[in-house]
């Protein structure tokens, strides 16, 4: 999958001599929403016999317009996302970088640069779907901007439960920690990638060794508790139990930023500095402070067999 990265108004389009069948969006997440969008992108690409291609932004607009306060987390992070456009059979990707003065595009003028400027045949959209300055473009307004250079196509809304497929219904799912309905929105399990660092190593002193696992701090998590995961590294997948929180029992909730441990079933090595992917199946429990560490030190058997019986029935 090629890959261009655009930032308005020094970019250059010198080179891209391809005819395009675009789906455009944010795509943070690639639900099944978005997955509907791209496929009927490539479909038409399929019939025009030309390429088929996803137009994104990076960073997220609340990056820009949330004055610091009401940042979005990511439910997929870029490196995760590119890996699945690739998995779909995408065959071109751009990126354009988001920042005040592509904000400040009107819809026509976005139009002329980053649609009609790169040869753009086909459009595909979602019915929600905005661009230009305020948001002032819809799915609606791209066609009538077409004058016949391009043709539009929009994907109405995706419903799962007579409720529509959405970031935002993911990220509510995610904040009560139902990782298994999640995936069901998703298509395939919820998904952390982090670098292993050194953490208190306390989980050796209670004879479950973790690896800590250090995702961007922009990656959104699932609700504190303990979970069983799939864990995947160097092209092997590991089953495990993994509690994400602020460990409760030895530290002060309130001051602790939320830390990722993984019990790997299963795997003897050294993990330090490796990148690895946390693949999150079920929901065992809540986190919760224990009256003594031998306490502590039962449960975490007790969830440890949990997380083996639920991925047996997993497959």
């Amino acid at each position: 999958m090629d890959i261009h990265r655009l930032q308005y108004p020094d970019h250059t389009t010198t080179g891209l001599n391809e005819r395009y069948s675009l789906a455009i969006g944010f795509f943070d997440g690639l639900h099944k929403g978005h997955q509907a969008v791209i496929r009927a992108a490539q479909e038409k690409a399929a019939k025009l016999g030309i390429r088929s291609a996803v137009m994104t932004f990076d960073p997220h607009p609340s990056h820009l317009f949330g004055g610091g306060k009401n940042k979005v987390s990511y439910i997929t992070q870029f490196p995760e996302k590119v890996r699945l456009l690739e998995q779909m059979g995408v065959d071109t990707l751009f990126v354009i970088n988001f920042d005040s003065e592509l904000a400040s595009l009107t819809p026509g003028q976005f139009v002329e640069v980053f649609i009609k400027g790169l040869q753009v045949e086909h459009v595909t959209g979602g019915f929600d779907f905005t661009f230009g300055s305020k948001g002032a473009g819809t799915m609606e307004m791209m066609d009538s901007l077409s004058d016949g250079v391009y043709g539009t196509t929009i994907i109405g809304k995706v419903s799962d439960r007579d409720e529509k497929v959405s970031s935002t219904r993911i990220r509510q799912l995610l904040a009560k920690g139902d990782v298994e309905e999640t995936a069901r929105l998703l298509g395939r399990p919820f998904r952390t990638i982090g670098t292993v660092g050194h953490g208190d190593k306390r989980g050796r002193l209670l004879g479950f060794p973790t690896a800590n696992l250090m995702p961007d701090p922009d990656t959104l998590l699932p609700a504190n508790g303990v979970y069983a995961v799939r864990f995947s590294y160097d092209g092997g997948t590991f089953d495990g139990v993994c509690n994400v929180g602020v460990k409760p029992t030895f530290h002060d909730p309130n001051r602790m930023r939320p830390s990722v441990e993984v019990h790997v079933l299963g795997f003897e090595g050294d993990l330090y500095e490796k990148e690895v992917a946390v693949d999150w199946i079920s929901h065992i429990r809540s986190e919760r402070k224990f009256e003594s560490v031998d306490a502590l030190i039962e449960q975490i058997g007790l969830d440890k067999e949990t997380a083996r019986e639920l991925l047996a029935k997993q497959g």
